[in-house]
């Protein structure tokens, strides 16, 4: 399995742990936790589609934001934290760098901005890192919706918006391996 391609579907309850934690990998960010939370599930179901399986994922990540145990937020958070920061200058996952490639041009000011309301996120919702579906949208749009979310100040909502997006950013990163295959 090459860098950005994608077994069959039909394939995964097939293919060894380290593949299937591969296929999480190129779906979502690189991330041991979720490799515990979700390398079996890959083995134990069959999906009609990787849509499917995402939303199967985002359930088992909904049920972790939704316990009222403090070490399945923490394994959550873990998880959440995967994603890079908007804007940062290294990131590691060469489809996050593509996907936010947008987001690393414009003022200085701008990018600035963008740090400080990183950390300003960060501290208002301790352990979370803002993610979201950039999906082509500018900067300044960005930061918008950063800072309503941040206005809102609501950590459990901020958990469900970053399952949502994660869901999100893996579902157009599997149509977009699917495509090219």
């Amino acid at each position: 399995m090459g860098s950005a391609e994608l077994p069959p579907i039909s394939s995964l309850p097939g293919l060894t742990s380290s593949e299937r934690a591969a296929v999480l990998d190129l779906l979502f960010e690189p991330c041991l936790q979720l490799h515990t939370l979700s390398v079996a599930l890959l083995q134990e179901r069959s999906f009609p589609s990787y849509d499917d399986m995402i939303a199967s994922i985002g359930v088992q990540l909904t049920d972790l934001a939704e316990s009222t145990s403090t070490s399945d937020k923490e394994w959550l958070e873990s998880i959440l934290a995967a994603h890079p920061r908007l804007g940062d200058k290294k990131v590691d996952s060469s489809q996050s760098r593509a996907e936010q490639a947008q987001l690393n041009t414009g003022e200085d000011d701008e990018s600035k901005d963008l740090a400080r309301l990183n950390e300003e996120y960060e501290t208002t919702f301790p352990g979370l890192r803002y993610v979201v579906f950039v999906n082509g949208r500018s900067r300044a749009a960005i930061m918008k919706d950063m800072t309503e979310r941040i206005g809102r100040g609501d950590i459990n909502s901020e958990r469900f918006e970053a399952i949502k997006a994660m869901c999100e950013i893996a579902a157009d990163r599997a149509n977009k391996a699917l495509s090219q295959s």
